[in-house]
């Protein structure tokens, strides 16, 4: 901690000692004003002091007194007997508020805080004592409260890329319930690892979690869309609650495992020589049961909270990508960059100006749902800008061919098919904008042209060819 009374008197000896060189005439009043950073009248001044009073005269006229813009001593006891009356729980920054809006006294809140403080109304965060974060009772049986986080490590070391492990963990007993690989925190992932532990144990009475936007929509201005996420829908409509923990520590028994596993399942990954996710998740099995043997704990009921799934809960609709489109007066649906024509039929014309449901699956699937009833359909991509056909002259035609020819070999013109609403359970991010490095249908670049006329003669005489060709330069 920085002590400001040793600091000030520091400086007062280095000043006694520069004042005392001046008058030794051991320095130039010059040589000390650039030391003391003064002025060289006030170096002189200082000197006048030194030999009337001595060092007592170097200390400033200021220290011990009241600042000029100080607030007066009847006017801070006025505010200090409102505080005091009417605000004595307030904080600074409301107290200020009030005291200006009501009473017309306008106050900066520091120093409202200070008054606070000098009264005893107001402890400084120094002078608080610790928050005591005392540990939460286990629930009392199995599948009562399931805990769920990712954890991003380098699980294969250097034998593989680093992926997430997303780790779903027993309140009541530490079990590892499942522990799952995948290559990035997504909603398709834990829409796999979710569905892995209700086939497996049946609906738990909720899931535990931080507040990553899979399970939570942060943003407080977030005033289009359906209120919730993907991963909320798909659990209220399973009947199961989302609760989501303030702090790191509240969800202590699923983070405590991933240091567990941090250390364990590397050494375990690396014994059995596995280096990618599909062989880590066969082998998850066999190693969450030797886990939990080891480190499980009996929970203080015997009674499984865990519900059967029920005939209408179709897993396959619930976790997948859904979202609400209007069907235009032309019978069309736009989602993701693509057209979705649905046929002349009457019933299809009864949806017109109303919002259908398009499914999503983590395979790419695409499905237009009405009334648990999927629709046929058909999609219509809509080419960004289509040339005329060029009018080339006979002895130009064989230079323009070879230009044509590089052109298309190095062209990017894929259609993007997988899903880009949300992250893959692989990993992989679709973008919505154009790629980087690739372009338009029939679109050409100057270093297109460069590439292709490497072996054809400077860039300005392939200009010239493709001038009196008729064809477009750049």
């Amino acid at each position: 901690m920085h002590n400001f009374g040793i600091t000030r008197h520091m400086r007062d000896l280095d000043r006694l000692k520069t004042i005392q060189a001046v008058v030794d005439r051991e320095m130039k009043p010059g040589r000390a004003a650039e030391r003391l950073d003064m002025s060289v009248r006030q170096i002189e001044r200082l000197v006048i002091r030194y030999r009337t009073d001595g060092p007592l005269g170097l200390i400033s006229r200021h220290r011990n007194r009241t600042g000029n813009r100080a607030l007066k001593a009847p006017l801070a006891e006025h505010i200090v007997a409102i505080l005091r009356e009417r605000y004595p729980d307030f904080g600074p920054t409301l107290a200020a508020e009030k005291l200006e809006g009501r009473h017309g006294v306008r106050i900066a809140k520091e120093t409202v805080r200070q008054l606070q403080i000098a009264s005893g109304l107001w402890i400084p965060r120094k002078l608080r004592p610790p928050k005591v974060q005392q540990p939460r009772a286990r629930r009392a049986c199995l599948g009562e409260l399931i805990q769920i986080d990712g954890c991003d490590h380098r699980w294969f070391e250097d034998r593989a890329p680093a992926c997430t492990a997303l780790v779903y963990v027993d309140d009541a007993t530490s079990r590892l319930m499942v522990v799952r690989f995948s290559g990035a925190e997504s909603t398709f992932a834990y829409f796999e690892a979710t569905r892995e532990h209700l086939e497996r144990f049946g609906k738990p009475l909720a899931f535990y979690s931080d507040k990553f936007s899979v399970f939570r929509i942060n943003k407080p201005g977030a005033v289009n869309g359906p209120g919730h996420t993907q991963f909320g829908r798909a659990l209220y409509e399973l009947n199961i609650d989302g609760i989501c923990a303030n702090t790191a520590a509240a969800k202590g028994r699923v983070e405590r495992a991933h240091l567990t596993l941090q250390d364990r399942l590397v050494k375990e990954l690396r014994l059995e020589s596995i280096s990618s996710i599909e062989a880590a998740n066969a082998f998850m099995p066999h190693f969450i049961e030797d886990y939990n043997a080891r480190f499980g704990k009996e929970p203080s009921s015997t009674h499984d909270a865990h519900r059967a799934l029920r005939a209408d809960e179709e897993l396959d609709l619930i976790f997948c990508w859904r979202e609400l489109r209007k069907v235009t007066k032309a019978l069309t649906l736009h989602y993701e960059r693509k057209l979705y024509l649905l046929p002349d039929t009457a019933a299809n014309r009864r949806l017109i100006g109303k919002y259908i449901e398009i499914f999503q699956f983590p395979d790419g699937r695409i499905q237009i749902r009405v009334a648990g009833e999927s629709l046929p359909y058909s999609v219509y991509n809509k080419l960004g800008a289509i040339d005329q056909g060029a009018i080339v002259d006979n002895k130009r035609l064989s230079h323009v061919l070879q230009i044509a020819q590089t052109v298309q070999a190095t062209r990017d013109s894929r259609v993007v098919a997988a899903p880009s609403t949300a992250h893959r359970a692989d990993g992989t991010v679709v973008p919505r904008n154009k790629l980087v490095g690739s372009k338009r249908q029939r679109e050409l670049a100057p270093e297109d042209l460069e590439f292709a006329t490497q072996s054809k003669g400077s860039i300005a005489q392939t200009r010239r060819r493709l001038r009196e060709a008729g064809l477009p330069t750049a």
